[in-house]
């Protein structure tokens, strides 16, 4: 690190890394592999799962300031909740899952303003932060259109 950043190069490249699990299950799923369905699978739950962590990094941001109320602690437990009810449609066989992808997909492109909001994190993560969500976001939202070609 140089002073000026509080993110190393390994962490921006891991950070983009992570778009790849997603960016294979669209591949899959709109080229049609005989994967396709265990795709969308994949990539809801991978999806889910990145949108749960953020809302432990909020937490952490939260108890780490030390000036955040309970709304901020209601807001970090907030994701998880959101991905369980999002995964209960395919649960019981109801209309999934392209919506609940298209559904998780914007709640991820939207979290940043939770970050600016809260105002914890610092302005390169916030970079990052954008980058990463626009990424996912579009990358699941586009994996809910294909949904629809499949189921």
């Amino acid at each position: 690190m140089d002073g000026s950043t509080s993110l190393t190069p390994t962490a921006r490249w891991l950070g983009y890394a992570g778009l790849l699990p997603q960016i294979i299950c669209v591949a899959l799923a709109a080229t049609g592999h005989e994967y396709a369905y265990s795709a969308l699978a994949g990539g809801f739950a991978y999806a889910a799962a990145i949108f749960s962590f953020l809302g432990g990094v909020w937490w952490g941001q939260s108890i780490a300031s030390g000036k955040a109320g309970a709304g901020a602690y209601l807001i970090a437990v907030m994701p998880s909740l959101i991905a369980v009810a999002l995964f209960l449609p395919w649960s019981f066989g109801w209309s999934w899952p392209g919506p609940a992808l298209m559904y998780l997909g914007a709640f991820i492109l939207a979290s940043p303003l939770v970050d600016r909001a809260l105002g914890f994190a610092a302005p390169d993560f916030m970079r990052l932060r954008i980058h990463l969500s626009v990424g996912l976001g579009a990358l699941t939202i586009a994996l809910g259109f294909v949904a629809e070609t499949i189921v």
